[in-house]
């Protein structure tokens, strides 16, 4: 092509596709379409009655009257329990993010004010504080949607389990449909919410290139918003259930030999409501954040590229497109597992859940390629005909179809491989439980091997994803990588908040005293649900490695936007040592979290101990006398809200006092690292804990009777039946078990916000990071600039080294006006931060009066002697016992 056709070639010839007026009804009609079946399945599952004989020809007895008068009774208090720790939680919530919204304000005001008047940017910083508010707002309702639809389906699911011939296909059904209630209204109403923000910010910049640009930048706000708050849920939530879980498994089973989920328990009730709160509501808000930010990531680097601008807004908006028709399709493979193949046995259950998995992603694969020949441009002339250039890069269609099937596939791939490592179907599970033969310790130490065995095939398919999708589209291929990990977002919420309305279903049953074929059903359907929560979790920390360095380029985009030229040079000392630390943040977080949870757990053996002590009916079965639940619960919520604000601290204030102290170089170090450690780190403890958990259910459900029988003969009774539970080889399995409980569900869910948030964080920052000392920090003016050739094709070429640039003068005026306005808002966070610790501790008791308690035994006591089959001398119970 000469000169003059080049002139003429403007963005490749590109221009406003037709097809482009089909994006904005694709994406409204599927978020509405996605709400309204919401609804569907909710009444679905409210027209299970909360009655034990509300089957077909069931009849009702003097013992189904109780049986209904306790399931009530738990069922509302599950519920009143999970709602007092939400709205507790939310309050602080509701303060962080005006705090926030303020500081994101002044910020960004400051940061992108007018160089030559020096006028603050009011405009952009009050709207990328609005973007902020609304992806806070959205996260909360989304984890207060999942909360309120677990605790209202638990006890139904419990009743389906009682249907003596269709009781497996009632009860699936109604814990499936239950969790299709919060992934369909979650991905309609994320949808919904990011597309009118869009729409209506839209209008406050101009039609044009550099306008979309500054449009997606403050939006940026909407995916930090929502990943704040799945922090604190993450981090609060998972505190609350596994300080409950842990320390009722140690007080109640390991010591005192109660059953699971037995109404004596003083922490039963705590253990459930943490389910809920933990396990769903945190889930959800997390899911939405990295659907939010992987959306704008997409759409940011997406503005960056010319030529998809030049195409419309239809093509801008590809990626809420893309998940838009996702709800569609999770919604026709939803009816499989329900309809089409019901589960009607327990070997259908896990089949089941791994076939809308499957389905999924062979429904969304042609969808996807329609989408993208149909809303993506392909340029007519210059240098990248049939294609678009993005970043750099000649992508197509064709190519982005690509990069959309490299996450949809492999976040498949990974689920299956997760399943693999913690089903106790397969050989790694059975060899962990084989373990417990010798004791906790070499259970421990299989447990340990096998999480991190399991990382290997998930880091090198997500390796493979990212050197694929960034070869064919740049960052923005990454970032639509990504959304199609999370296209089938709403099958994936569907199968993860079944688990948890099954464990608590299997909790009502046992504390209600219902037939023993009820809580075999409801155990089955959790052990499937643990495999599939499993599952889910590698999905969540796969999408979530792909949406952090989606973010990653997104950041780098804006730096580059503002006129700097980055690049992440791994030998450049300051680069180098943010990565050192950036690889360390897991580490420091995963110890303050799984701390917060040991010292909760501690305060809540004492109290289910002193409980024990005082009354000890509480040890005698069937007695009628029941323990005081709320004390409990109340021990959980505390303990949760006080500690879950040092870990999100850590995260949300690196970022920001990298950038702003030592420069956009250690920013760049500080992401790579965090991304790479931390998705390692997060697979393995997330296996780790799910494969502790099967195994213990593996050996529960008799598994290894035969050989428990050979070594342990005085577990047989007097019929030949082998006590599984009063084995010393499950109670191995049991501490497995309880030490992998705050691996599989806080440390290693709540790392895969820490990859995502920090990332969002520095992309928001970009401009005040920028504007201090032009990206150097305030430590600028004192070190040397980053050499300027850092590779070694130019410096052959050059056959010399550019000699690093003078440093730059000291300007007073430029460090104070960031400096003072950074201290502001830190000193503040951190203020606002103290005060709520302050508060929390304030209502507590003093770690001195908590000692003093009298307790009539260890809490603990060594079972050494058990080994030699010497009986266990506890505490002194009734002879009933």
């Amino acid at each position: 092509m000469d000169s003059l056709d080049m002139a003429q070639c403007v963005n490749g010839g590109i221009e406003p596709l037709a097809s482009g007026a089909l994006t904005t009804p694709i994406i409204v009609a599927t978020g509405i379409i996605g709400i309204v079946f919401s609804i569907f399945l909710l009444r679905q599952v409210a027209s299970v009655l909360l009655d034990v004989t509300s089957a077909p020809g069931a009849t009702r007895t003097a013992d189904s009257a109780e049986q209904n008068t306790k399931l009530v009774e738990l069922y509302r208090a599950i519920t009143v329990g999970a709602s007092a720790f939400l709205n507790a939680e939310y309050k602080l919530c509701a303060l962080f993010v005006a705090v926030v919204s303020v500081g994101i304000t002044l910020l960004i005001s400051w940061a992108t004010k007018d160089p030559a008047t020096g006028e603050w940017a009011w405009t952009s910083g009050l709207i990328s504080a609005l973007s902020f508010f609304v992806g806070a707002v959205t996260s909360m309702v989304s984890g207060f949607i999942g909360m309120r639809v677990a605790v209202f389906s638990n006890a139904r699911c419990t009743v389906g389990a009682c249907d003596p011939s269709k009781g497996w296909t009632r009860s699936f059904n109604t814990a499936f449909r239950a969790g299709g209630v919060m992934g369909f209204s979650l991905t309609g109403i994320a949808i919904l919410a990011l597309y009118i923000l869009l729409a209506i910010l839209r209008t406050a910049f101009p039609d044009s290139d550099e306008g979309y640009k500054q449009l997606m930048d403050v939006v940026a706000g909407f995916g930090l918003g929502g990943s704040s708050i799945a922090m604190f849920g993450r981090v609060g939530g998972g505190i609350y259930t596994k300080a409950a879980d842990v320390g009722a498994d140690l007080a109640g089973k390991v010591v005192q030999d109660l059953p699971e989920d037995d109404p004596h328990n003083p922490g039963t009730i705590a253990d459930n409501v943490g389910d809920n709160v933990g396990d769903v509501a945190g889930m959800g808000s997390d899911l939405f954040g990295s659907f939010g930010e992987a959306s704008c990531a997409a759409l940011l680097v997406g503005a960056s590229s010319p030529m998809i601008v030049a195409a419309g807004w239809g093509a801008l908006m590809f990626p809420l497109a893309l998940s838009g028709v996702g709800i569609l399709v999770c919604m026709a493979t939803s009816f499989v597992a329900t309809d089409l193949m019901p589960v009607r046995d327990e070997k259908g259950i896990e089949s089941a859940l791994k076939m809308q998995l499957l389905v999924s992603t062979l429904l969304m694969t042609p969808c996807v390629y329609a989408l993208a020949v149909t809303l993506l441009p392909a340029a007519t002339c210059g240098m990248c005909v049939g294609g678009f250039v993005v970043g750099g890069v000649c992508s197509s269609p064709l190519k982005a179809f690509f990069c959309v099937g490299f996450g949809l596939w492999g976040g498949c791939v990974i689920g299956f491989v997760t399943e693999y490592y913690t089903s106790f179907s397969y050989t790694p599970v059975q060899e962990v439980a084989n373990a417990c033969r010798t004791g906790a310790a070499t259970n421990i130490i299989y447990g340990l091997a096998l999480g991190y065995k399991s990382a290997i095939v998930p880091v090198f398919v997500v390796a493979f994803i990212v050197f694929g999708a960034h070869s064919l589209a740049g960052f923005y291929g990454i970032s639509l990588a990504a959304l199609g990990m999370l296209a089938t977002l709403a099958t994936c919420l569907s199968i993860d908040v079944y688990g948890p309305v099954c464990d608590n279903a299997g909790g009502i049953a046992e504390m209600c005293e219902l037939h023993p074929s009820v809580r075999e059903k409801t155990d089955a359907l959790d052990a499937a649900g643990n495999t599939t929560a499993a599952i889910g979790k590698g999905f969540a920390i796969g999408s979530a490695c792909l949406v952090g360095l989606a973010l990653f380029g997104a950041f780098v985009t804006r730096l580059n936007d503002t006129g700097a030229k980055v690049t992440v040079d791994l030998l450049d000392p300051l680069t180098f040592a943010g990565l050192l630390v950036g690889s360390m943040l897991p580490y420091w977080f995963s110890a303050m979290t799984m701390k917060s949870v040991g010292k909760a757990a501690n305060e809540m053996v004492i109290e289910i101990k002193r409980q024990f002590d005082a009354n000890p009916n509480l040890l005698i079965p069937n007695h009628p006398d029941r323990p005081d639940y709320d004390t409990c619960i109340k021990i959980s919520t505390d303990a949760s809200l006080q500690e879950m604000i040092a870990p999100g601290a850590l995260v949300m204030l690196s970022p920001v006092l990298c950038g702003v102290c030592f420069g956009t170089r250690c920013v760049t170090g500080l992401l790579a690292g965090g991304i790479a450690s931390g998705i390692q780190m997060a697979i393995s403890s997330s296996n780790t804990g799910g494969a502790w958990d099967n195994a213990k259910k593996y050996i529960s459900k008799g598994a290894m009777d035969e050989l428990i029988g050979q070594l342990e003969p005085e577990t047989v009774d007097g019929t030949g039946k082998v006590q599984t539970k009063k084995s010393q080889i499950f109670k191995a399995a049991v501490t497995g078990d309880t030490v992998g409980d705050p691996l599989k569900d806080t440390s290693g869910p709540a790392l895969n916000i820490l990859m995502k948030l920090m990332a969002i964080i520095s992309v928001v920052f970009a401009e005040l990071f920028m504007a201090v000392n032009q990206g150097g920090g305030l430590i600028g003016p004192y070190v040397a600039a980053a050499p300027k050739v850092a590779t070694a094709a130019e410096l052959l070429l050059m056959n010399t080294v550019a000699m690093p640039a003078a440093a730059p003068a000291v300007v007073g005026s430029a460090v104070a006006g960031p400096t003072t306005i950074f201290a502001v808002f830190v000193g503040g966070a951190l203020l606002g931060m103290g005060a709520l610790a302050a508060g929390q501790r304030a209502a507590k008791p003093s770690a001195s009066t908590i000692k003093s308690v009298s307790l009539t035994e260890p809490l603990l006591v060594a079972r050494a002697a058990g080994i030699e089959s010497t009986p266990f001398q506890g505490a002194a119970r009734p002879a009933a016992c």
